[in-house]
């Protein structure tokens, strides 16, 4: 039987600001990506989120990102290697606090936003960020973007000793280079429930992605993101989860 696990970005509001649909999203979902401060979310938050996937039986992964609240974690920053490595230490330490009070285990590290697209094409980010992580638990699981352009950071990965995570997008349009479409871009993110559940149907079961100029490209997946952010998430994630497990695919944690 084919397995895939379904992931959601959570814990993304911060103080009196709410951000996402996390309680109603948390019952479809197998890993959760939690934020750790940064660029979104709080210690009251992180507390309540790591409570509520330990309650639902969901994996549980740090989500962490530039020192960059403003801009959301989206906005590219010039940081050295170090200063990488110790953002990293700092937030994915400050998570693992929390999985300790709830008997949770951390299963997984996902660079969020700019960091990861920077990861994806700049080498000394991409090994900044997978030493950092190694350097805290070699056992945890590096979540990498899927297809020829996660390329980079699967062997930087593999060359420290992590495991890594194939990563894909239903909701999120794909450049014909394997890219993800920026979000500046009409169209980057896509919020029709029916398209979206087809594109992860397909990710799924026929290995590949149709990029935006009409391109098939062809991957491997283990993992599917859907952004809690995104007004239909609730809808979207539920469809997909229900259409996966329709054709036979089972619903497993990273």
């Amino acid at each position: 039987m084919k397995k895939i696990d379904l992931n959601c970005d959570m814990g993304e509001s911060f103080g009196a600001y709410k951000l996402g649909m996390d309680e109603k999203i948390i019952q479809y979902i197998t890993s959760a990506n939690i934020a750790c401060g940064w660029h979104a979310g709080d210690s009251m938050v992180m507390d309540k989120t790591v409570k509520m996937a330990v309650e639902h039986g969901v994996s549980v992964g740090a989500h962490p990102g530039y020192p960059d609240l403003i801009g959301f974690g989206r906005r590219n920053m010039d940081c050295t290697p170090d200063e990488i490595r110790n953002y990293l230490v700092y937030q994915v330490g400050a998570l693992l606090g929390y999985c300790k009070v709830y008997g949770a285990r951390l299963s997984h590290v996902k660079p969020h936003g700019a960091l990861y697209l920077t990861a994806v094409v700049n080498k000394i980010v991409a090994r900044a960020v997978a030493e950092a992580i190694v350097s805290i638990d070699s056992n945890l699981l590096y979540v990498a973007l899927a297809g020829t352009k996660g390329e980079m950071m699967t062997r930087i990965g593999n060359e420290v000793g992590l495991n890594v995570i194939y990563e894909a997008f239903p909701d999120r349009a794909y450049t014909s280079e394997g890219n993800l479409v920026s979000r500046r871009e009409p169209g980057a993110v896509i919020k029709e429930p029916g398209q979206v559940i087809e594109r992860a149907l397909r990710m799924v079961l026929e290995k590949r992605v149709i990029a935006v100029d009409g391109s098939s490209i062809p991957f491997e997946v283990d993992t599917l993101c859907v952004h809690g952010d995104t007004p239909t998430a609730v809808e979207l994630t539920k469809g997909i989860r229900e259409a996966l497990e329709a054709e036979g695919v089972e619903l497993s944690p990273m």
